[in-house]
Order: C-alpha cells, then structure tokens, then sequence
C-alpha cells in the first residue's frame, strides 16, 4: 500500500509537470473553492507553462505549434518570428510575479520553479548552438517582439540580475540589433523607446532621440478624455490598452528617474492613464464580457493590459478601489478562458472566446495571444496587498445593472 501511494503521488507530480501550485490542488476536496489569487495562478500556470517549460527543455521549436492565423501575410515568416513573440509577451506578463518575494508555501514553490525555466529558457534563447537560439535580427516584427523582452526585463530586475555577464551581453547585443528597423508611425514608436529605456536603466549607453521621438509624437496623437490615437487616425481597438499606457507609464518611470526635461509631460501622462482605467473598468459587463471592437481581439485578457498595469504598480485612480478592479478582471480571466476550445493541445487557440479562426489579423501567430498573459500583472503584489486581501465588491457595471444609485461619468481632455 505504501509503494502504491507513492507511485500515485509521483504520477500526480509528472501530470502536474512540477508546478507546486499544482500538487497542492490535487490534495484539496473536489469541491473546495479556490481564492481569486489562487485562481489566478492557476490560470496563469496553464497558459504560460508550456512555454517556459519546453524553452527550458530547449524544446519550444518542437513543441510549439506553427499555427498561424488564416488571414496570414507571410506564412513562413511570421511562424519565424513566433518564438521571440512568445518569449516577451509571456516574460512581460509575469515578470512582476518573478520579482516578488513570499508568499504561500505553494506560490513560492511554483515561483522558484518558473524562474529556473525562465533563467533557463532566456539562456537557451541567447545560445547559437541551442536548438531554441533567437535570433532578434529576421524582420520589422523583431522590433516589437524585443520590446516585449525589455519590458519583461525592467519590470522584473530579477530576472536581469540572475543572468551571467556573458548572457546580459548577449541580450544587450540581441536588443540593440532591433535598431535597424524603422518602426511603423503608430505605437511602433514606443517599442524603439522601450528598447533604449531598457539600455538606459541597466546603464547601457542609449538613444534619448529614438526615446523623444516617441513621447513627442504620442504628444501629438493625444486624442482627449485620456486616449491616443494609433498613428494619424483614431481607431475603437484597445492599442491604448495593449500598448499605448502601459508602455508610457513605464517610460514615464524609467526615463524620468534619468531626467526632468519631460516633468510638465509625466504629469499630464499620469493624470491620462487614470482616466482611461476608469474607462477601462467601465467596459467590463456585468458577466466579464467586453466589447469585441478593433483588430488584435484574440488578445483576450490584454485588453486590459492597463489596467491590469496601473493595479499593480498602484496607480488606481480614487475612483477605483483595489478589490473592485480585481474582481472585474478575474471576471474577465474567467470569461476569456472558460471555453472548452482555448486550449488545443496546451496552447492558446486564436480567437477570444475559445477556437475562433476568423478573429485572427494578417499578424498573428501561435505566439500572438500569450500577449494575454499581461492581466496577470497583479500577482506581483503580495497577498496581504488590498488588491488580494480586501472583500470582493461589484464593480460598475454590476452596480449599475444591478439598479444601484452610482455615480455618472463625465470626460476629461487632459491636453
């Protein structure tokens, strides 16, 4: 009976493929009830898992499929591509998790153990004799997805700081390479910007044009009651989301710390990333739906990329509490994952309520949706944070389809 039990045990240990977090759920009741924090990394573990694991194993060119979406320009190229796409969009959502401390017994187990695949994976990443080398170098789309990879890297310094001197080089020399692409005139700026804030902060030599350039020009597209436009037009998408703030926020940070030149456009970007949480928040129905406007949908939980950014970095406006923005965006998880089709074999399909092929743009590819991960930025504040810690509460669209008296909604221009 004993060699029994631990036979099972083991089994369950490879099924759960060494996540903590995992194990430990085998050994609750059936029907015990998992916090929201609990859920969370649950669902993060499914979705990001095969990546990290397989990169570590240097296996992700075997394992990952080379989907792609039916409305694909470059077939060929985009499924090159795909492999540094999945790398950043996965890192940068997970990256504060990886750089906090603590935790239960079960997170922090899981935690070491994505951090040994993620210090694993990005050494793999950088090797010329690795089946999984990265090469950062192969078209335009290597600007973006190196972005991705930066932001990851300043958002967790965990991760910066456990790599070898010969691996932060080597990383170095991946991003710089990315200046040889001329970014689109849209949000493809931020990413040229993003790239030399990473040099800037790990006190690399960087470009403080390639970085004005950018903010000026957002300057100009500023459109009013806290949104941009993408480039010359105004477009319903969720580029303010996906990209815009979060990527303004954190240059605000990074490149203010290094100069007071843009303190009067800081201000103005801070008081502009409150007002489009509060937007934000308001576009969450009652059941965790949202509008399905704009290109890039199968980005799923991204579209709250902001406000998911501004939990974590506690920049909630006043309107906003804590507790109310957790449980929108846990309705949200719930909403874009619940659908049996998400996953196919492991991976995320290309669609925003499960398998949806016609969703797909020219772009995307098995990498594009791990972009989803970025609403999990909140597990980077510990449990006891009022994020986590706080009773759940309705936010507004449950207030207000619930007949609750709650408060009207008035622009704001914020030039």
């Amino acid at each position: 009976m004993k060699l029994k039990n631990i036979l099972i045990t083991g089994l369950l240990i490879i099924l759960a493929g060494g996540s903590a977090f995992a194990q430990k759920k085998t050994k609750n009741t059936k029907n015990a009830v998992l916090t929201d924090r609990q859920f969370w990394l649950q669902q993060m573990d499914k979705m990001v898992k095969p990546v990290l694991y397989n990169l570590a194993k240097d296996s992700l060119r075997i394992a990952m499929p080379k989907v792609t979406s039916i409305h694909i320009d470059n077939k060929e190229h985009r499924i090159k591509v795909q492999y540094v796409e999945v790398l950043g969009r996965v890192l940068s959502g997970i990256a504060p998790w990886l750089q906090l401390e603590g935790g239960s017994t079960e997170e922090v187990a899981l935690r070491k153990q994505y951090r040994e695949w993620a210090i694993q994976g990005l050494k793999n990443a950088l090797d010329s004799n690795a089946k999984d080398f990265m090469n950062f170098d192969i078209g335009g789309q290597q600007l973006v997805d190196a972005s991705y990879v930066a932001l990851a890297l300043v958002r967790a310094p965990w991760l910066w700081e456990n790599l070898d001197k010969k691996n932060q080089e080597l990383m170095m020399k991946s991003i710089v390479t990315t200046r040889r692409f001329k970014p689109v005139f849209s949000n493809w700026l931020l990413f040229s910007a993003m790239n030399e804030a990473f040099l800037a902060k790990f006190g690399y030599s960087w470009d403080p044009m390639r970085v004005d350039y950018a903010l000026q020009q957002m300057e100009q597209w500023y459109t009013g009651d806290g949104m941009y436009t993408d480039g010359t037009s105004f477009a319903f998408d969720y580029y303010n989301s996906y990209v815009i703030h979060p990527y303004l926020a954190t240059l605000a940070n990074i490149i203010g710390a290094k100069t007071n030149s843009y303190k009067e456009m800081f201000e103005k970007i801070k008081k502009r990333n409150e007002r489009y949480a509060i937007i934000q928040e308001r576009l969450i129905n009652a059941d965790g739906t949202y509008p399905a406007t704009g290109r890039s949908i199968i980005y799923r939980g991204a579209a709250f990329h902001h406000l998911a950014d501004m939990a974590w970095r506690k920049a909630l406006p006043k309107q906003l509490s804590p507790a109310q923005v957790r449980c929108a965006l846990t309705a949200v998880i719930k909403k874009t994952l619940e659908s049996p089709t998400t996953y196919k074999n492991g991976w995320l399909t290309i669609g925003l309520y499960g398998d949806q092929p016609n969703l797909g743009d020219f772009y995307n590819n098995q990498g594009s949706p791990y972009i989803a991960s970025n609403i999990f930025l909140p597990l980077g504040l510990p449990e006891a944070d009022p994020f986590w810690a706080n009773p759940a509460e309705k936010w507004s669209a449950q207030k207000i389809w619930n007949g609750e008296n709650f408060e009207n909604d008035h622009s704001a221009s914020l030039k």
